[in-house]
């Protein structure tokens, strides 16, 4: 029996080592599972810390897949490829060597004790909706009921740019 497959936003983030590496090495590692297939990447963009800002900026980009996998495996899955590529959780908004979250899972809203989709701070978050307007600025956000796209012409966009250097998995 054929499972069912669902699109999801993922995003990518990374402000410790070499980010654009790592970013590259989580992306395909989601590549290579048979539940999930990598649709489209963003390009890469550097931006500035959100909360904790005495840290060094990150690299973050958005990717959408198709999976077979629910929401909590999809996130049980997301958070081994984060501790198989090194991921310490020091403090909330610290610095981290790869940060990978369900942005949004088709029109699904979640709430549990361990995820909620869609994520909560996305629609303030210009470092996430830049690159996923990138790829999906006509998906809807399933609470406020409003394309990406509108969602990010009311934000600044300060503290986010294209990332210049080489992405050798882009």
């Amino acid at each position: 029996m054929a499972r069912i497959s669902h699109k999801a936003l993922i995003g990518v983030g990374s402000n410790i080592g070499n980010r654009v590496a790592t970013c590259c090495s989580a992306i395909e590692k989601l590549k290579v599972s048979p539940e999930n297939t990598v649709l489209k990447i963003s390009p890469f963009y550097e931006t500035l810390p959100v909360g904790v800002t005495d840290q060094a900026p990150f690299i973050n980009l958005v990717i959408e897949m198709q999976t077979t996998l629910s929401p909590l495996d999809l996130l049980r899955y997301l958070k081994m490829v984060e501790k198989e590529l090194g991921r310490i959780r020091r403090y909330h908004w610290g610095p981290r060597e790869i940060d990978l979250d369900i942005l949004l899972y088709e029109e699904a809203i979640v709430a549990t004790e361990h995820l909620v989709i869609p994520h909560p701070e996305m629609h303030k978050r210009a470092f996430v909706l830049i690159p996923a307007c990138d790829i999906a600025g006509d998906w809807r956000h399933p609470v406020i009921k409003q394309p990406l796209r509108t969602l990010l012409n009311t934000l600044s966009h300060s503290g986010v740019s294209r990332y210049e250097g080489v992405v050798p998995c882009a």
